[in-house]
């Protein structure tokens, strides 16, 4: 059962209120001024506050004030109620951490909705997305009720590019977002002797190169295809735009690219310490999870050994070598380069 506190003076529409939160299904707190409001929800932590501006001992802003201050109640959604509508008081609430405001007179209704909308929110801004611009998608889908990502890329001009052909080359000034229509591309950095290192891998419905246009900087990895793509183009000044207006999808943006370098910190551990056995099944599980159909196990994409040697990390020599091991193992199984997991628990447990 969610709870919610409800900070109100006047004693008719706290208590009117509360009956209906409480015939809707709510745990219902009350307080009559905010001091005993701030008690209350540092006591019981309910999962949603609503709260009057004026009132005596503490009004609404030291209300919210207060709770900020605190980890354990800052994250709680605060919708205010107020008698005033003026932008600057709106605006005053917003900045102090407000997520919702409702104006004097209100319907239980409109409580209701209110409320229930706030929640589903939360709740979703707490779980865990995908690193890429899919997780970044379902949260706008989310919050507009429309796909807008794939609304985003719809209608704009749609590059070509052959199996190995470059997309954008590492020092080249970041100008556009890239979405894959069609295809599969890896991003990947190369060092002063030639060789590379596969630091993402982007399918179908993702996009990319989207970093460097945040930094305002050049792109620092460049971008090839895999296999025949088809890619749309979007200037950056229509993704910045759609990124910088939006507060929730700028605020699981940043969230995204810490995940991201997470990952690509734990990417450099493996390589640097990982044993060659061990490289090569967390590469294979890698691709498997990326890019894995209906058929459990079986890469549909057909990667080259090279490639493979490059998201691995080592030489292309040794990845085969593990390879055929592997398949003396019944770890795998490969024909006509097309590789399938027969035993994914093993190589998701790899010993060093």
């Amino acid at each position: 059962m969610k709870s919610v506190l409800f900070i109100e003076d006047n004693t008719d529409i706290r208590e009117n209120m509360a009956e209906i939160l409480e015939m809707a299904g709510y745990k219902v707190y009350t307080a009559p001024d905010g001091k005993e409001g701030v008690a209350i929800a540092q006591t019981e932590k309910p999962d949603i506050i609503i709260c009057d501006i004026m009132m005596p001992v503490l009004d609404g802003y030291g209300v919210i004030h207060m709770l900020q201050k605190n980890p354990e109640t800052q994250g709680i959604p605060f919708i205010f109620l107020t008698a005033k509508a003026e932008r600057f008081e709106i605006r005053k609430g917003m900045e102090l951490g407000a997520d919702d405001y409702i104006t004097k007179p209100f319907t239980g209704t409109e409580l209701l909705n209110a409320i229930e909308s706030r929640l589903k929110k939360a709740e979703f801004l707490k779980r865990e997305i995908t690193p890429d611009l899919q997780g970044l998608n379902a949260l706008i889908t989310y919050t507009t009720g429309k796909d807008i990502m794939k609304e985003f890329a719809e209608g704009r001009n749609v590059n070509k590019y052959k199996k190995k052909q470059i997309i954008y080359s590492e020092g080249n000034h970041a100008l556009r977002l890239f979405y894959i229509n069609k295809g599969k591309v890896k991003s990947f950095k190369t060092n002063d002797d030639g060789k590379e290192l596969v630091i993402g891998l982007f399918n179908e419905g993702d996009f990319f190169g989207y970093v460097a246009m945040l930094e305002g900087s050049s792109y620092k990895e460049s971008a090839e295809a895999i296999e025949d793509s088809e890619i749309a183009l979007i200037p950056k000044d229509d993704f910045e735009k759609l990124v910088y207006n939006n507060k929730d999808v700028m605020q699981k943006f940043i969230q995204l690219l810490a995940k991201n370098v997470t990952e690509k910190e734990e990417q450099l551990l493996n390589i640097a310490y990982n044993s060659l056995r061990k490289k090569v099944a967390d590469a294979l599980i890698t691709l498997h999870k990326k890019y894995k159909t209906g058929e459990e196990g079986k890469f549909t994409i057909d990667i080259s050994r090279e490639n493979l040697a490059n998201i691995a990390g080592t030489a292309k020599e040794s990845l085969i070598r593990t390879l055929s091991d592997f398949k003396d193992e019944k770890l795998i199984d490969i024909k006509s380069g097309d590789i399938t997991i027969l035993d994914e628990k093993k190589l998701n447990s790899m010993f060093n």
